[in-house]
Formats: structure tokens, sequence, C-alpha cells
């Protein structure tokens, strides 16, 4: 099992998501990894989508450009992570690493993940309700999340009720936090969930 890659055989994705292709290894003494290559192979035809050597991290394919990423820092890990999944970029994706060993040859493993990417009925977002009444100590870090299902991408905003006047947004992300929540933070509040 040495310097085995695994990974799963297929990964069903949805359209406008993202996904993670797994590729990973045990790393093991006396090997360093030198190269990583991700390519897919789509309408018989094959290119590389990401490459890792050392010159850094380069991503080939301009239309994947700001959407795919391999961990940093985590050695073993070479999965790649697809965002904003386009139907095109349904096909065969294939995980190569090349390691060096201390005798300085060269050993080559792939494996490969076929990708489908599929439209799923449009879903309004429909928010899961969390706790409805919460009594928090002064001081002490705190935050309320919102979670939605439905269509991604799904945007999320945060309100503060004003008694008798317009509500007050407070923020744009799923979670609202308060690193240090005074009396004068207690209230309504209510999140709002949006897709196209």
């Amino acid at each position: 099992a040495l310097l085995d890659l695994s990974s799963v055989h297929q990964v069903q994705a949805t359209w406008m998501g993202s996904t993670t292709l797994p590729c990973t290894y045990t790393p093991s003494e006396g090997f360093t990894q030198q190269t990583l290559i991700w390519s897919v192979e789509r309408d018989y035809s094959t290119s590389t989508v990401f490459r890792r050597d050392d010159s850094g991290d380069h991503v080939l394919l301009s239309r994947f450009r700001d959407r795919v990423s391999v961990p940093k820092h985590s050695p073993g890990d070479t999965s790649l992570l697809i965002e904003n999944l386009e139907i095109p970029d349904s096909g065969h994706y294939t995980c190569q690493v090349i390691w060096r060993s201390e005798n300085n040859s060269l050993i080559t493993k792939e494996v490969t993940t076929t990708v489908k990417v599929v439209k799923v009925a449009v879903t309004k977002p429909i928010i899961r309700a969390g706790e409805l009444g919460l009594t928090v100590p002064a001081g002490a870090r705190t935050s309320l999340t919102c979670v939605a299902s439905g269509s991604p991408p799904i945007s999320y905003r945060w309100f503060r009720s004003v008694p008798g006047g317009k509500a007050l947004l407070l923020g744009s992300q799923a979670e609202l936090v308060w690193d240090s929540p005074q009396p004068s933070d207690s209230g309504e509040y209510y999140c709002e969930a949006e897709n196209r």
C-alpha cells in the first residue's frame, strides 16, 4: 500500500455548486512529491486542468481559472476542489502524482474519477429554524447561523428588527457573530435567504 492513491470512482455534483474530487496518499519517508497533474478527458480529448511542481500551482485551462484549487498545507492530500460547476465540467478526471525517491528514481501513480454535473430541479430556499429564543452571557462570543436548503448559490442577509422602524441590515454572511455581546445587543434578529 506504499504510495497508493485513494479516490472514488464517481462523483455526482450539482450545477453551480462545488465538489471535491478526492485524491490522497500516505506520505512516506524517502519519497518526495515532485509533480501533481489533474487532467480531464471529455469527448475523447484530454487536457491538463491543474499542475503543481517546483515552480508552484498552475491552472492550465482558462475555463477553470479561479474555480479550481488543491489543498496547500496538507501533505498527502492532492484532492481537487471545483467551484461554480458548469454542465461541461462533466468528464473523467485523472489525478497523477509523481514522487522522487532517495535514489532519484521516479514513481508515478494515477487514479481516475468520473464527474457528472447535473441540474437539480430549481427550488426556492427554505430556512431551517434554529433556536427561536437564545440567552447568552454578556461578553461571551456568540453567533447565529442561517441554514437554507434550495438551489445554489444561496445568499444570506441578517437583519435586526427596530421597533416601529425599518429593519437594520447587519451582514451578508450565513453567520452573524458577536465577539463580545452586550445587553444592548438584545433584540429580535432575522435572516433572509435568496437564490436565483
